[in-house]
């Protein structure tokens, strides 16, 4: 299997159109080749390349922002001698300024397959940029290491944000390359827009269902270190939302949640009687663990880890959105008056007198099923499976693989 990087690397044909042009590249620290030098590198020995400039998305080109929302700041690159402009920082589109310094940005990022993980919103952003400007844009095209299945309701009209770059569903199934296609067409941009595709891409077959088995895994943010996060992430990305942890400041964040007033156990329990369809593909385990920064640090969490890895998980079927807003309904229940969502002094990604679980999610529907006394299973599946159908039949013309 080729990642879009290695095959322009390999296959000098494809470089052709960017012979005497300035060349930008959009990369973090997973943007690497096969033999896992980074891309900023490997284009820059290139003969036929010139590279001008470089971009980096949230938690920067380096990716030595560990925590959340913290912004970084425009350098030089030390190597290389180009400038590298934040997009995550003093602002999150690209400037007038910083678009003047290239003719073709080529992007090469690793993605998590999630609406809510700002790569995405970053590509969107460059997009619109580009199609003021009159550049180019190229994605290099990489995995998704999700895979194809879709999950949850799609972001509402009035919703979007740095963590809502559109109306999809939370997990969208798609690649970088495929989502720039749909991205153009949803927008009525006017870009000249290239992907150069993966070769060899078996999003379904086993064991990685998505990501390929010999390809290293490197992170592409800080808290994304490993595979069952990026399959478990679609859900556990809402505990940004909400007063529990999130695995934040241990060695396995956003595969579990907890805090130090619930019992797990009982969490559990409470799922499997609510909903047993829903937990099926993974294995939920109770542990304990003491966060060493972020929410309820130095605190002892029990909590509730979920295991998208092993011979307990069955990729076709794992819904990880489903279980954690099942999560969620169990501690409702069991404990009525828990303080569960953040409150809108907690200005998350950027907005304002909104609260975050209703961004992160597009819109108030989930939080508004967790807290009805009344509401059911069956209730969430009514309003987020006909979502989950017209989204496959939307991203099906714009799939390349």
């Amino acid at each position: 299997m080729k990642n879009g990087i290695d095959r322009l690397l390999t296959e000098p044909q494809l470089r052709t159109e960017l012979m005497g042009k300035r060349v930008a590249l959009l990369a973090h620290p997973a943007s690497v080749t096969a033999d896992l030098t980074h891309s900023i590198d490997a284009l820059a020995a290139l003969d036929d390349i010139t590279l001008t400039a470089a971009f980096g998305p949230q938690h920067g080109m380096r990716g030595d922002k560990q925590d959340n929302m913290m912004e970084t700041e425009d350098f030089t690159d030390p190597v290389h001698d180009i400038p590298v402009f934040s997009l995550y920082g003093e602002v999150r589109r690209p400037t007038s300024q910083s678009m003047q310094t290239f003719d073709t940005i080529l992007i090469d990022m690793q993605d998590l397959g999630c609406r809510i993980y700002t790569f995405i919103t970053t590509l969107r952003y460059m997009l619109e940029a580009a199609a003021e400007h009159g550049k180019s844009v190229w994605v290099l095209d990489r995995p998704n290491p999700a895979g194809r299945p879709v999950e949850g309701l799609t972001l509402r009209e009035g919703w979007e944000s740095f963590v809502g770059a559109g109306p999809m569903p939370m997990r969208h199934g798609m690649t970088l390359g495929e989502l720039g296609h749909w991205f153009i067409d949803m927008l009525g941009l006017d870009v000249d827009y290239k992907v150069i595709e993966m070769q060899g891409w078996a999003p379904d077959a086993a064991p990685g269902h998505g990501w390929p088995e010999d390809r290293v895994w490197i992170n592409p943010s800080p808290n994304a270190p490993n595979l069952p996060m990026a399959r478990a992430y679609a859900g556990t990305v809402m505990l940004e939302g909400v007063t529990l942890s999130e695995g934040r400041g241990t060695t396995r964040p956003l595969e579990l949640f907890g805090a130090p007033d619930i019992g797990a156990r009982a969490i559990i329990t409470e799922m499997r009687c609510l909903a047993p369809e829903w937990l099926r593909g993974c294995i939920l385990r109770d542990c304990w663990f003491e966060p060493t920064f972020h929410k309820h640090v130095g605190r002892q969490c029990n909590g509730v880890h979920i295991h998208a890895e092993g011979p307990g998980y069955d990729h076709a079927i794992f819904r990880p959105w489903r279980i954690q807003a099942l999560g969620f309904k169990a501690i409702r229940n069991l404990y009525p008056d828990y303080d569960l969502w953040r409150g809108k002094d907690f200005k998350y990604e950027y907005t304002n007198d909104v609260l975050a679980i209703d961004v992160i999610n597009g819109s108030p529907l989930l939080r508004e099923w967790v807290d009805n006394p009344d509401s059911t299973p069956h209730d969430l599946d009514a309003i987020t499976i006909p979502d989950e159908k017209a989204w496959k039949a939307e991203r099906a013309k714009y799939l390349l693989y």
